[in-house]
């Protein structure tokens, strides 16, 4: 994964990265859990879902990330499976973390929609914080700029053809901020969904998926990184897509509980 290193104790290195990202991952947990306890939930039932979804989120971003990157793996296989060489996609992850909260929900004979509400603003949280992950490995950065706030990405990091340039889009920062303007947004829809019960089960989720991808569009037509299928960018395809069905979706089961 990343090559910031943050501190060693013996053998074993630690890396800002992996911090970052266990960072992410237990504040959305703690997020999680105070949602289902404010709704008379079991907050039980979130740990047993991040025990199953953590290691398949892993896995689908991965799966995501080398199914449109395949021509690099191709002749060797097995360096699709070399995920600590860095490679991993946030639809293949968030695609994952749904399956198992259906399966799960499914088992266990709970609302899917209302679990899923219960999931989503810690969903983002993650995401925001984990996005600083990308700015200690100088990665997922954006195109050359002279703005005030540009980032200085080092040599060895720097796309080939863009050499000259010394200054990029942050673009991570710009996801970052965008999602944790979301979650704030995800917090005062489901106060009003808890407190006023006027908002359908579901309608956080949806919001989540809406909201995210529309500003995601905006930030992946800045990145050099983008995974591509054929001249179009994937995460902006897919993010268009999710912000009309998710909204549009939204509105009809809003419109039906009415």
């Amino acid at each position: 994964m990343g090559k910031a290193i943050a501190f060693q104790i013996g053998p074993l290195t630690f890396y800002w990265y992996g911090i970052i990202i266990a960072t992410g991952i237990f504040a959305g947990f703690l997020a999680a859990a105070w949602q289902a306890k404010r709704r008379g939930e079991n907050a039980e039932h979130i740990l047993d879902i991040l025990f199953y979804a953590l290691p398949l989120s892993i896995l689908g971003a991965r799966i995501y990330y080398v199914l449109f990157t395949w021509e690099q793996y191709k002749n060797d296989p097995w360096e699709a499976l070399a995920i600590w060489h860095g490679g991993l996609a946030i639809h293949g992850a968030v695609i994952a973390a749904v399956m198992v909260v259906i399966v799960y929900t499914r088992i266990h004979k709970l609302s899917f929609w209302h679990w899923a509400d219960i999931c989503a603003p810690s969903l983002i949280l993650g995401q925001a914080i984990g996005r600083w992950g990308n700015f200690v490995n100088q990665e997922a950065f954006g195109a050359p700029t002279d703005l005030p706030w540009a980032i200085y990405i080092d040599y060895a990091h720097r796309p080939v053809g863009y050499e000259q340039y010394d200054y990029f889009h942050p673009t991570f920062l710009y996801e970052s901020l965008w999602n944790f303007a979301v979650f704030f947004i995800l917090q005062v829809l489901s106060a009003y969904q808890v407190k006023h019960r006027r908002i359908v089960q579901g309608g956080i989720v949806l919001s989540y998926f809406g909201f995210y991808s529309l500003g995601r569009f905006f930030v992946e037509g800045l990145r050099l990184d983008s995974l591509m299928f054929g001249p179009v960018r994937v995460a902006q395809l897919v993010s268009i897509m999710l912000v009309v069905i998710s909204f549009a979706y939204f509105y009809y089961r809003q419109k039906r509980a009415a």
